[in-house]
């Protein structure tokens, strides 16, 4: 009896195809990185229940008020401002007045810039008006420090090395970067 020369289609054996899929899944799973955003470096408030009352007398000259509204609207010192990069001048100014001008702060270690946003305000607008008022920190340091701003910000990262973290603490000294966030209404 001669062979047929017709053979039937080839089967693949997928038994082990789950096992293989569950390996490949757990390998993939094990050398992923996930990507970490790191958000607003911000010092949470206390919870408050736990805080307690306490007077704090402050001269009205120390504290810059920028208030946004609900519209992404400025008011800065009780003034409208259009331009959020214009802050950051009024800022330092208002911070190394050192007392020449009697609306603006007595000394950097006593100023505060006040943020209060409406319920309202768009995060982006809120993010360019804290950036704003940061940079203006990062900008007097910068200067205290004698370097140019992408200097400052390559300092600052990498404070492991003993020259940059002795430059860095001399250029913050008697500066405080005091961002006050105020509860939103």
């Amino acid at each position: 009896m001669a062979r047929s020369k017709r053979r039937g289609a080839a089967e693949i054996n997928s038994s082990s195809m789950a096992d293989i899929a569950f390996l490949l899944l757990i390998f993939f799973l094990v050398t992923t990185t996930i990507a970490n955003d790191k958000g607003l470096t911000l010092q949470l408030p206390p919870d408050p229940d736990q805080i307690q009352d306490v007077d704090i007398k402050m001269k009205e000259r120390n504290i810059f008020k920028i208030l946004i509204n609900s519209s992404d609207k400025l008011l800065v010192e009780n003034e409208p401002l259009n331009d959020v990069h214009k802050l950051r001048e009024m800022i330092k100014k208002h911070v190394l007045n050192y007392g020449r001008d009697p609306e603006l702060s007595e000394n950097p270690e006593k100023a505060v810039i006040s943020l209060k946003a409406n319920r309202g305000t768009s995060y982006d607008m809120f993010i360019a008006v804290y950036n704003e008022a940061q940079g203006a920190y990062y900008d007097i340091y910068a200067q205290k420090a004698g370097v140019t701003n992408a200097k400052w910000r390559e300092l600052s990262s990498d404070l492991s090395n003993p020259d940059n973290k002795a430059l860095y603490d001399k250029a913050r000294e008697g500066i405080p970067m005091s961002i006050s966030i105020a509860e939103p209404n």
